[in-house]
């Protein structure tokens, strides 16, 4: 891990990037592993934005705006002192900064993934609204995090428990002031 990322603690996390990357079991088995909530961005999404995405129609920055601002509200500190998983795509360095606007703390697990790989797996969930046909425009979209202050890059091909394992191990050092917090209000 680098040095630059060990040094840096985040106090939420979000599981981010293009669709099929792995974002809500990642996100699963981080939350479970630091015993924070995890909170499913795609539920936020307004039901116009489901339908569109539904019909292979890519949202726009507009479509987004709403979404995000209902995204940021869940990970700063007041609504979750002791910690909080969000997947969320992400894909630009503005949706980003939305995000950090509202926890200074937060670090992004970016989970890399090839076109193919996430038009695979795009294809095998039967029953979710994305179609297919948006993965080009999630690349279209993609800004690689990579380099950014406060993220973590990962080959989201990895197995999931490694994947999950590393992504504690780099917000551990935040788990116990959020343990230590909670101690506190017993006292």
């Amino acid at each position: 891990m680098d040095s630059a990322i060990s040094s840096f603690q985040p106090s939420a996390i979000v599981v981010m990037g293009v669709s099929g990357c792995g974002k809500s079991s990642v996100g699963q088995g981080c939350a479970d592993a630091l015993g924070w909530p995890l909170c499913e961005g795609d539920t936020y999404h307004a039901p116009e934005s489901i339908a569109k995405m539904s019909a292979g129609i890519p949202l726009d920055d507009a479509d987004r705006a709403g979404w995000l601002d209902r995204l940021a509200a869940l990970l700063t500190p007041e609504a979750a002192p002791g910690g909080v998983v969000l997947t969320c795509s992400a894909l630009r360095r503005k949706y980003r900064d939305r995000l950090r606007a509202a926890n200074p703390h937060l670090g992004f697990a970016f989970l890399s993934l090839d076109f193919e790989q996430a038009l695979d797996r795009v294809k095998s969930r039967p029953g979710h609204f994305f179609s297919p046909d948006l993965v080009a425009n999630q690349f279209a979209t993609l800004e690689s995090p990579t380099g950014e202050a406060g993220v973590l890059t990962l080959d989201a091909t990895r197995p999931l428990a490694d994947l999950v394992a590393e992504i504690a191990a780099w917000a551990r050092p935040a788990a116990p002031r959020a343990a230590d917090r909670h101690a506190g209000d017993i006292a």
